[in-house]
């Protein structure tokens, strides 16, 4: 236990930010989540050399996300079912895919550099003249397409152009550029078809679409992606699930 886990205090990712990532893979062993407490706040940051107000930062963030439970007396463990749990899967399309049985070709991938308009330059806060980064994807099943994706990255974020995008994106900003996608935010919207997507998606133009707009920031809550995507109306089913 905790025998590979280390935090390199010389890297420019923050302490609590590589903490919370070692957190994360923790919990994912079979003994924690079959209900193992995990190690005391104490014995931890003696561990890891950091302080027990930057572990606990990182311990509360994953019980605000409802993936830990913390009790008094008890310690803290695994929520049930939490790693698995549908709030998660927006990390990675690809995981997502995978967790419905779908196998997921690429089409099309194409990188450029272009200049912001007036929506990108309020979302990122950045000068008209800084370029940003556009990655365009066109997914699917291995025989038919019923994704495109239309995003845009923070100059911040430092990616070159150069990077693997067929990995799992924000797998890819993690371990590369250390920036943690944390947070999502959606708005879902019913459109028609234009000329140039209903060619990229195989459909007449005018075909219903569902288009989703997606604004994802790091922990600091800081924009690090703008992100478009126009599915398919009879490709995709987006469900939510509420308890009271």
């Amino acid at each position: 236990m905790m025998t590979n886990y280390s935090i390199d205090h010389k890297s420019p990712m923050p302490l609590h930010a590589q903490a919370e990532m070692l957190l994360r893979q923790l919990i994912q062993e079979e003994d924690y989540q079959n209900g193992k407490v995990l190690p005391n706040e104490v014995e931890l940051a003696k561990k890891l050399a950091i302080s027990r107000t930057t572990l606990r930062q990182s311990i509360n963030k994953l019980v605000f996300e409802g993936l830990l439970v913390r009790k008094k007396r008890s310690g803290t463990r695994v929520a049930q079912n939490a790693v698995s749990s549908k709030s998660n899967n927006w990390l990675s399309f690809s995981q997502e895919m995978k967790l419905r049985g779908i196998p997921i070709r690429n089409f099309e991938l194409h990188v450029t550099w272009v200049t912001p308009n007036e929506q990108l330059i309020n979302f990122f806060d950045i000068k008209p003249e800084r370029k940003v980064l556009k990655m365009e994807r066109v997914r699917g099943r291995p025989d038919e397409p019923f994704v495109y994706f239309v995003s845009y990255f923070h100059p911040r974020v430092g990616l070159t152009g150069d990077e693997d995008f067929k990995r799992p994106l924000y797998e890819m900003l993690e371990q590369e550029h250390h920036v943690i996608a944390t947070l999502s935010k959606e708005e879902i919207s019913a459109i028609a078809a234009e000329a140039s997507i209903a060619e990229k998606l195989r459909v007449a133009t005018g075909s219903p679409l569902l288009f989703r707009k997606r604004f994802v920031f790091d922990q600091g809550e800081r924009p690090i992606e703008y992100n478009l995507g126009y599915y398919k109306a009879n490709s995709f089913v987006y469900t939510v699930e509420s308890t009271r």
